[in-house]
């Protein structure tokens, strides 16, 4: 009877649910609450405390139907725990915990025509998500949406953002208060002025238009989520039911916690490729920046870059240097017509001198693999219409691997790279390849929202301003990469393509990369991606020391910890692979120093430290190759000697073994005493901008 008594009262509850809900973090540091009691939907977030998003509305605009915006009743409030651990096929830990406290609110219009919907919220100790979803009704089939009405009301801050753009994410990043926002691409990136770091972004983006930021009211710190829109006007297009990406709040006490977060992977659904043995991490070497200094042309003439021969001593030199693969871009006939104004390639046919059948093969025989590549120059019908055969094509020859392009105005005119109807077709190209054992790397794509943890063949993307801007633009100051670790590497990982040795290859002086060698190697470490290139003209490799480094370092990994860090100033990142650990250290235009503790290596253990880094002659204006390279002994119990020239690095190989086997080398205290003497050299360096 009492059991029955408390049966009854669960059910009036949760059908007579109250019009105020609230729902904390696992650790009880972030708490939602949800309130309809002003006649919408609103809801906020804390954490420690302290606001993060003030009280903000949600609801839509549809065409062709009344706006969905309130009043609304709460039906029935669900709840539910979940923690657990699963294993990504790749990515930077071996293991990601996925442990959350969900509300669903289950919600009808007060007023005709009375549609239900829900809005979930999945609360972390990392940040929130939270998404809509409409279940099939009579009031609601065919739907059009014209604006999401999602906002988010900030308490004030200093942000890094790019522009809203409909068509590109390649831009400088900004550093301003937030009321000089006009509109922004997600991630987002903010020091609230309430002191914690926060990242506003999306999750599981499918089928649905990209979101941007917009200011909803000037000179506040108030914004409305701004879908990219159909040639027509519509933002979205589709049928009920149907659930929204996630709006995604991360949320650290710490620039590092959002680098070390997996909230937006963890709100996709668990891996749908049931045999993944052929998907793996790839280290490469390709012809492409040969093209973009100006050496070579993707198309076929008297300097074309795709020959057989050259790409034979490509496949020769990954196989020497024990890297996994080549990739060349502009073998295929067609380059002549991209930026052309209409894009038109053949994505089965080479040119006359590239011999695709035998230089499969050689690259086999020889314990690697051709990297394939196809440029849609944003022709998406013409390339749908070869994509499967293309794929076929090289799941015949035994290439595993293709990067994708979308550089150029995209056709069917009116279309935007980051619309809807984009978004489905970037999702194709994944599934259609996973069909053929391939793996994608897309430039020019889609942001990332985390899908990798669907579809784990996507192995990487673009999606910002990367190296080859240092061939022929103004470049990348060294702050560039420091922002990039917290901004669009929030969303997932990137081709940034380091690894560029020959930092002054024009002679003319007019271009060059702004960073010292050893910043170069340190990308390894603080710019994460499965998908990792060599980027530089292999020749510029051959006889440098240097190089080992990228030999060794891998491009998976089972652990990583932020060490230091602070946004588009200075960061150093340690990641384990096995029982080895490695150390990447960058700054800025300033030449800085600290010391980090080595705690995170196996206590009683010892450790061969190979460290690579600016040389007390270092300068990234006059002497930007000059490098020290070492060998020591460490443990535990050391610490280590970060010493930064201006833009420069530090990269560090910690290779576990028995003790016997560095009995003869120096302690790593001696290195560091020895750091000390660069202090005051690297303090006369010229910064970033000087004349």
């Amino acid at each position: 009877m009492r059991y029955f008594i408390l049966l009854i009262a669960f059910v009036f509850l949760n059908s007579c649910a109250s019009p105020t809900q609230s729902i904390t973090s696992p650790d009880g540091k972030v708490r939602v609450r949800i309130d309809l009691n002003k006649g919408g939907l609103h809801y906020a977030i804390d954490f420690q405390g302290k606001p993060v998003v003030l009280p903000s509305a949600l609801g839509f605009k549809f065409a062709e139907q009344p706006d969905l915006l309130g009043p609304f009743t709460l039906q029935k409030a669900e709840r539910r725990t979940k923690d657990e651990t699963w294993q990504p096929v790749w990515d930077f830990d071996s293991k990601i915990r996925n442990h959350f406290n969900e509300l669903r609110l289950i919600l009808q219009e007060k007023l005709e025509p009375r549609r239900h919907f829900n809005v979930t919220f999945r609360v972390y100790n990392d940040g929130v998500g939270f998404r809509y979803e409409f279940p099939k009704q009579d009031a609601m089939d065919t739907v059009n949406i014209i604006s999401e009405e999602t906002q988010f009301h900030l308490p004030g801050g200093m942000a890094w953002w790019i522009p809203g753009s409909y068509e590109s994410y390649e831009f400088l990043y900004r550093h301003t208060p937030l009321a000089k926002i006009d509109s922004a691409n997600t991630p987002v990136t903010i020091e609230l002025k309430t002191g914690p770091v926060i990242s506003i972004h999306e999750a599981a983006l499918y089928d649905y238009a990209g979101m941007t930021l917009t200011h909803a009211a000037r000179d506040t710190a108030l914004f409305k989520s701004k879908l990219v829109p159909w040639p027509d006007g519509i933002k979205v297009k589709t049928k009920a039911p149907f659930k929204t990406p996630w709006r995604v709040v991360m949320i650290g006490a710490r620039a590092g916690d959002l680098m070390e977060s997996h909230l937006i992977q963890n709100l996709n659904e668990p891996n749908k490729i049931k045999d993944t043995s052929w998907i793996h991490p790839v280290k490469y070497v390709g012809i492409w920046w040969g093209m973009h200094i100006g050496k070579w042309t993707w198309y076929y003439g008297p300097k074309h870059g795709a020959t057989t021969e050259r790409t034979r001593r490509y496949i020769d030199f990954a196989s020497k240097h024990h890297l996994d693969g080549v990739l060349v871009e502009g073998w295929n006939k067609g380059w002549e017509t991209w930026l052309k104004g209409e894009n038109v390639q053949d994505y089965l046919t080479p040119y006359p001198d590239f011999d695709l059948n035998f230089l499969a093969k050689y690259a086999r025989d020889k314990g690697v693999y051709l990297i394939g590549h196809h440029e849609t120059g944003g022709n998406v019908p013409a390339y749908e219409a070869q994509m499967d055969a293309a794929f076929a094509l090289y799941e015949r020859l035994g290439i595993p691997a293709v990067k994708t392009g979308y550089a150029g105005r995209m056709h069917p005119k009116g279309m935007h790279h980051h619309g809807q109807w984009m978004v489905h077709h970037y999702q194709k190209v994944v599934e259609v390849a996973a069909r053929h054992h391939i793996m994608i790397d897309a430039h020019e794509p889609i942001k990332d929202t985390g899908i990798s943890r669907t579809w784990p063949n996507f192995l990487a993307r673009e999606g910002a301003r990367g190296m080859e801007y240092n061939a022929w633009s103004d470049g990348n100051p060294p702050e560039h990469t420091l922002i990039l670790p917290f901004t669009r590497f929030l969303s997932g990982p990137m081709d940034y393509t380091p690894g560029i040795f020959n930092l002054k290859f024009d002679p003319t002086g007019k271009h060059r990369v702004y960073t010292t060698l050893a910043k170069q190697l340190a990308y390894y470490v603080t710019l994460y991606s499965p998908f990792q290139m060599a980027a530089d003209l292999i020749q510029n490799y051959e006889h440098q020391p240097a190089f080992k480094f990228i030999e060794d370092v891998p491009v998976n990994w089972d652990e990583t910890r932020v060490l230091k860090a602070k946004i588009g100033d200075y960061l150093t990142v340690a990641r384990r692979n096995g029982k080895n650990w490695y150390v990447g250290s960058t700054t800025d235009e300033l030449a800085r120093h600290w010391k980090i503790a080595l705690d995170f290596l196996k206590p009683g253990q010892s450790y061969k430290a190979i460290i690579f880094t600016d040389a007390i002659n270092t300068d990234w204006v006059n002497n930007p190759t000059a490098i020290e390279i070492g060998m020591y002994k460490a443990t535990a119990d050391d610490s280590l000697c970060v010493m930064l020239s201006p833009s420069g690095g530090q990269a560090v190989e910690f290779i576990a073994v028995p003790e016997n086997k560095v009995k003869t080398l120096q302690a790593i205290s001696r290195f560091n005493q020895a750091q000390k003497a660069k202090i005051k050299p690297f303090a006369t360096v010229k910064v970033y901008g000087q004349k």
